[in-house]
């Protein structure tokens, strides 16, 4: 290994280890990450993700989290018990459980290539709530969107954003960044081949 290689490496943080030990490159520019974050989950794992999102948002007020299901919601949970806080999933469908009024915004999937409605009854977030949004992977943004546009029609204030894989040659990290929200990504992917398995992550502070 050439020594820039092993200070790269040297600098790494635990989920960018683990994406380069478990991840797999497919053609498309997707990361498959099933084995240990969005099909099989290490909940040991999610705990220090949770640990170090409450790091990054130490002196941020945080009184409830939200995330869309399924994926983001183990992360969500597991961030929760650091910040002693409830966790909202906003739901891709409306269920014969949900009752009474809704906050509803459309969202598309860079994942599975279609568009939702993502629904949040009203009786779970109100104007003086300060909301920490939480997702396993950041493309697009467009998930994101959906997400901060239901915290602004309940009056309420997104706190900031925690990703655990921002796809960092995608264009969803600066739209995020160029709203003014405080994002934070434990690992910035900034380029992957699917020919050579090779991932390179952003350096950050």
């Amino acid at each position: 290994m050439r020594k820039t290689d092993l200070e790269r490496r040297q600098k790494m943080n635990f989920l960018e280890e683990r994406i380069l030990s478990d991840g797999i490159v497919k053609e498309g520019n997707v990361l498959k990450v099933d084995s240990f974050l969005n099909h099989q989950m290490d909940i040991g794992l999610f705990d220090q993700m949770g640990a170090e999102f409450k790091r990054r948002f130490a002196d941020t007020p945080v009184t409830k989290i939200l995330t869309i299901e399924a994926s983001g919601i183990g992360i969500a949970c597991l961030a929760a018990r650091h910040f002693q806080v409830p966790v909202i999933f906003a739901k891709k469908s409306k269920s014969i459980n949900l009752e009474g009024d809704m906050y509803v915004a459309e969202v598309e999937s860079f994942t599975h290539k279609c568009k939702n409605n993502v629904i949040v009854a009203q009786k779970f977030l109100n104007p003086q709530d300060h909301i920490l949004i939480i997702d396993d992977f950041l493309a697009n943004g467009c998930a994101l969107q959906g997400l901060i546009q239901i915290v602004q029609m309940a009056g309420a204030v997104v706190s900031g954003i925690g990703i655990a894989v921002e796809k960092g040659f995608q264009p969803g990290g600066q739209i995020i960044r160029n709203l003014g929200f405080q994002l934070e990504s434990l690992a910035i992917v900034e380029s992957m081949d699917a020919e050579t398995g090779v991932i390179t992550f952003r350096e950050q502070a």
